[in-house]
C-alpha cells in the first residue's frame, strides 16, 4: 500500500490571515484625569491651570498614549483639553478625549487605515480570533468595515476552522 503525502491545503490556499495583534500599539496607555486641577472639585481656575501647564514636564509622556477625561461631575471648558493636547502632542504617540476604550479604538483605527486594501481585493480573508493581547471588539468591527467592500469572503478564527461571516455574491440583473 502506497502512502500518500499529506498536503496542507490551508497553507497552499489563497486565504489571507489578518492578526489584529500585528496592529496593536505597544506604547503605554495613560489615563489623564483633569479633575486633579479642579478647584474644590468643581471648577477650573484658568490662571492656576495655565501655570501648571506651563511648568509641568510634559516629556514624561514621551511615546505614551493618553486618554484625557474628567472623573468629576464638573464643567470643564473645551479649551482646557485643547491646551493639554498642545503640550502632550510633541511627546505622546496619541492623545484622545475619553476613556481607554476610546483610546484603543483610535489606535486601531489609525493602524488599520494603513492596510493596503488592494492586496486583499477579491481574496478570502480570515481574521484571527484568539491571541495574547487585549484586542477590543471595536477593532474587529473597524476591520470588518474596511474589508467587506473589498474582499471575496470574510471569516473569523483560524484558516483551518473558521466561522464564515460574509461572502460576496454577484447580483444578476434581469
Amino acid at each position: 500500500m502506497e502512502e500518500k503525502e499529506i498536503v496542507n491545503r490551508v497553507t497552499n490556499s489563497s486565504i489571507v490571515t489578518i492578526d489584529l495583534e500585528d496592529y496593536y500599539h505597544k506604547g503605554e496607555r495613560v489615563r489623564y484625569d483633569i479633575a486633579q486641577h479642579l478647584f474644590q472639585g468643581l471648577i477650573l481656575k484658568e490662571k492656576d491651570f495655565r501655570v501648571f501647564v506651563k511648568d509641568h514636564d510634559w516629556s514624561l509622556y514621551k511615546g505614551k498614549n493618553i486618554a484625557l477625561f474628567c472623573s468629576e461631575d464638573a464643567i470643564v471648558p473645551t479649551w482646557a483639553y485643547m491646551l493639554l493636547t498642545t503640550r502632550l502632542q510633541p511627546y505622546a504617540n496619541k492623545v484622545v478625549f475619553g476613556g481607554l476604550d476610546v483610546l484603543e479604538y483610535a489606535l486601531f483605527k489609525e493602524a488599520l487605515s494603513k492596510i493596503n486594501l488592494e492586496e486583499l481585493k477579491s481574496r478570502p480573508v480570515v481574521v484571527k480570533g484568539c491571541g495574547d493581547l487585549p484586542i477590543p471588539e471595536s477593532a474587529f468591527i473597524e476591520l470588518t468595515t474596511l474589508l467587506q467592500p473589498v474582499v471575496r469572503s470574510l471569516m473569523y478564527g483560524e484558516a483551518c476552522s473558521s466561522v464564515p461571516l460574509w461572502k460576496f455574491s454577484r447580483v444578476v440583473s434581469s
